[in-house]
C-alpha cells in the first residue's frame, strides 16, 4: 500500500499553476491516479522538479525517502514518485519536459517507485488525438 505519493512537477509551471487539476485527480482518483493502490490516510505532497535540468529532483526525493522514514516510518517502498502531466505530456502550459528520461533515470536509480501522469485534460487528449500537441 502506498502511504506517501510525492506529485513532481515542472518548476517552470509552478510559476503560474497551483496544481489544482493534480489535486483534484489525487482526491477523486481521476486521470493518472486511477489505477494507483492508496486510501484515505495516503499522504501527498507537491514538489517542483528543482527547474532545468531536473537533476534536483535527485536529492530533494533521497532527503524525503530519508525524513518519510526517520519521523513517520514510511519505507521507501510504500512512496510513489508520481510525475505531473505537465512534465510528461505536452499540453496547455508547455511541451512535455524535454528532460523526461534522465528525471526518470533518476528517480530509478533512487529505486522508489514512479508513475507518470496526474491530471489528464479531456481537451488536450482531444489536442493529442488531433495532432496539435505531441503523444
Amino acid at each position: 500500500m502506498i502511504k506517501l505519493i510525492a506529485i513532481v512537477q515542472c518548476d517552470i509551471t509552478l510559476e503560474r499553476c497551483p496544481g489544482f487539476f493534480c489535486d483534484r485527480a489525487f482526491v477523486n482518483k481521476t486521470g493518472g491516479f486511477e489505477k494507483i493502490d492508496y486510501d484515505k490516510n495516503t499522504r501527498k505532497l507537491n514538489i517542483s522538479c528543482g527547474g532545468c535540468c531536473g537533476k534536483a529532483i535527485h536529492r530533494k526525493l533521497a532527503l524525503l525517502a530519508q525524513k518519510a522514514k526517520k519521523f513517520d516510518n514510511i519505507e521507501k517502498d510504500e512512496i510513489l514518485v508520481k510525475l505531473a502531466s505537465c512534465i510528461t505530456k505536452d499540453n496547455y502550459h508547455g511541451s512535455k519536459c524535454p528532460n523526461l528520461d534522465y528525471i526518470t533515470r533518476l528517480i530509478n536509480g533512487l529505486g522508489m517507485k514512479l508513475s507518470l501522469d496526474t491530471h489528464v485534460s479531456k481537451k488536450a487528449e482531444e489536442r493529442r488525438a488531433s495532432g496539435v500537441y505531441e503523444k
